[in-house]
């Protein structure tokens, strides 16, 4: 079958273009991704919501995948205890090849199609747990291998591909696929299935922290006082909130250590 992630550029001869034309044919492809995954909301949605319920009852959402995909998991998993202050184990990110391979790509570890289990056994998984499997072709073995099991074992698996028809849409509970069409660069997924995906994952993991109660109005209210940006913001949300002074906001965050915990002392909750 014809991978539409790996048919002809709709541009040749990209070499002899300036930069300006380099630069304005890529974005007009990268336009063409949003509506790409617009067309994926339906299936997004429904699976948002029984993830949802899993993880009410405590279950885990795991990011399986290969090269840029399995980097994208692994981007969006990282980000998610301090933007909204859950334990790292709530949304992990598993490479293959191992943390070695976020930097620099490991040789036909995408290809074994038994690793990806085993790497996932060190988790313990259970049946709330919910498993994602990322691969812009589809096909990866690692990542097939991990949702054919999970399967078998009753955990709910979705697949984040970019082509209709896909081993990997076949095999998982939930297939979303924004179709983003040929690469600028001929096979270059990390360009815009790269982005289709990153968006997908944004999306799943904000609505459900959201939905989980990590967010208040439209503020991170449970977001890690990393560094001294976020003091400043997490004090200025606090000031907003109860109308005091910054720095009673400023005392009141360092001490109780999160925005909604230093508004409910306030409050005497």
């Amino acid at each position: 079958m014809s991978r539409t992630t790996e048919k002809d550029s709709n541009y040749n001869n990209l070499e002899t273009m300036s930069s300006k034309d380099l630069l304005a044919n890529i974005n007009r492809e990268d336009q063409t991704v949003a509506i790409a995954v617009e067309k994926e909301l339906g299936v997004i949605t429904s699976f948002v919501d029984e993830c949802f319920l899993r993880m009410l009852k405590g279950g885990r959402l795991f990011y399986l995948g290969a090269g840029t995909s399995g980097r994208l998991g692994i981007v969006d998993a990282s980000e998610c205890p301090p933007t909204f202050g859950v334990d790292q184990g709530v949304v992990v990110g598993i490479i293959a090849g191992g943390d070695q391979a976020i930097r620099k790509a490991v040789e036909f570890a995408e290809d074994d199609v038994e690793q990806g289990w085993l790497d996932l056994q060190e988790y313990h998984p259970t049946d709330l747990d919910t498993i994602i499997g990322i691969a812009a072709s589809g096909s990866t073995p690692y990542v097939l291998g991990v949702i054919e099991k999970e399967n078998k074992f009753g955990l709910l698996t979705a697949g984040i591909s970019c082509n209709p028809k896909s081993k990997l849409g076949e095999l998982a509970g939930f297939s979303i696929t924004p179709e983003v069409g040929p690469e600028f660069v001929t096979g270059s997924t990390r360009m815009k299935s790269g982005t289709a995906q990153k968006l997908v994952l944004n999306m799943i993991s904000t609505a459900l922290m959201i939905k989980l109660g990590h967010v208040k109005g439209n503020k991170m209210v449970d977001m890690q006082l990393s560094n001294k940006k976020l003091v400043d913001r997490g004090a200025q949300m606090i000031q907003k909130e109860l109308l005091i002074t910054y720095d009673e906001s400023k005392a009141l965050l360092l001490k109780h250590g999160s925005v909604r915990k230093g508004i409910d002392a306030y409050k005497g909750k």
